[in-house]
């Protein structure tokens, strides 16, 4: 596990190409956090990083993504959108977007329904190499047998594969909308943004095997350093504030999920 201090546009270059096997990260949404003054962010900023990112990935990795928009105005901004469509840009493919729904969100006072979830966009260089889907879903129609048709592109009708050989399972692969209840940043981790850890560690589950490299280039208080340590990964972690990092190294001693 190796925690670097600084400015990760710097400390990035010395990463080799394609030797990291996933990257996991909340970059800064905007300018909604101050980040004790240390925070430089805008788009020219994120393009140099993502180009970095887009480097560093190893052919079948994934760039986890995970990011919101202010609204100013009366308008979203859509920087959201506008990152996702540049990392494609940098041939990348857009593999998934997931949603993180926060079932514990705040109501505000803005004359629109409430905000309660974040972009989980997952970018895979080339093609994916790794899905350790997690399967928690509960069936409906568990211990009944497979039926049912799907249509061909012509239009015709065929038995689905393994239609009355197999059995439904107890449990089916989850959706890309995870609902997980916030983390108490500021209360028990003197962070404003924290990571929820089941979050971090759902994702690193998924998308890497044990002994795979994972690469957080905006560590905050090491949630995905947490998770990864717990999961058997290898991981690298960026962090410019000196407060936080403190706080990351801390936490990742005391396991402190």
């Amino acid at each position: 596990m190796k925690l670097l201090h600084g400015d990760c546009l710097e400390l990035m270059k010395d990463i080799p190409d394609n030797s990291i096997d996933m990257v996991l990260t909340s970059p800064p949404y905007d300018d909604l956090r101050s980040y004790n003054g240390t925070l430089s962010w805008n788009f020219d900023i994120f393009k140099k990083i993502s180009k970095h990112l887009a480097r560093v990935i190893k052919s079948g990795g994934v760039i986890v993504w995970i990011v919101n928009d202010k609204t100013s105005k009366g308008s979203e901004t859509g920087t959201s959108f506008r990152q996702a469509l540049y990392f494609k840009e940098l041939d990348l493919n857009l593999h998934d977007t997931m949603i993180y729904q926060k079932p514990d969100f705040k109501p505000l006072t803005h004359k629109r329904y409430e905000q309660s979830f974040e972009y989980m966009f997952i970018f895979a260089k080339d093609k994916l190499g790794t899905f350790n889907g997690i399967k928690d879903k509960k069936n409906v129609g568990f211990g009944r047998k497979v039926t049912g048709t799907w249509r061909k592109e012509d239009g015709g009708m065929v038995a689905m594969s393994g239609a009355n050989k197999k059995t439904i399972s107890e449990y089916g692969l989850r959706s890309n909308i995870w609902s997980i209840k916030t983390a108490k940043g500021k209360k028990e981790h003197n962070h404003p943004a924290v990571f929820p850890y089941q979050l971090a560690f759902d994702h690193v589950l998924s998308w890497s095997n044990s002994g795979d490299v994972i690469l957080d280039p905006f560590l905050g208080s090491s949630t995905t350093g947490i998770a990864c340590k717990n999961l058997n990964r290898k991981f690298i972690g960026i962090e410019m504030d000196d407060k936080y990092f403190e706080i990351a190294k801390n936490r990742i001693e005391n396991n402190a999920q």
